[in-house]
């Protein structure tokens, strides 16, 4: 998992694809996980997504076993544990990216870890990709 910029802009026709794939199990978890492949389609792009929206070096986020970008724009990290790092699993990063759950919500559960004084700061930039509860 490296934090790297990503090499091609994110299709948005794309994205919203690999999101409504995931959409289904997402507002009900007792649904089976879905295909490796999509889960992972549904989580890079988001997040490559959130770095394109948000371009920088201040916040690493990480979603294991998946994807790592940096992003929002301030001190450029090279060396060791970034300063400001947000992690957490793959359906709790679809569930903020596409606005079924809110990141201080999920930081208060302990879904997310959030370090650093600038972590929340992703905040301001979810949802990438909005869905209803219903639709």
């Amino acid at each position: 998992m490296s934090a790297v910029p990503p090499a091609k802009k994110v299709d948005p026709a794309e994205l919203r694809a690999a999101m409504l794939a995931v959409t289904d199990w997402l507002r009900d978890e007792t649904l089976p996980t879905p295909p490796r492949a999509a889960l992972a389609a549904a989580v890079r792009l988001s997040a490559r997504a959130l770095a394109q929206d948000a371009p920088g070096n201040a916040v690493e986020v990480r979603v294991p076993p998946f994807v790592a970008v940096q992003c929002l724009e301030g001190v450029r990290h090279t060396r060791g544990t970034p300063p400001n790092v947000v992690e957490t699993s793959p359906r709790t990063w679809l569930l903020l990216a596409t606005g079924l759950d809110r990141l201080d919500a999920a930081i208060d559960d302990h879904r997310v870890s959030a370090s650093g004084h600038r972590a929340a700061d992703i905040a301001d930039l979810l949802p990438i990709v909005r869905v209803t509860p219903s639709n």
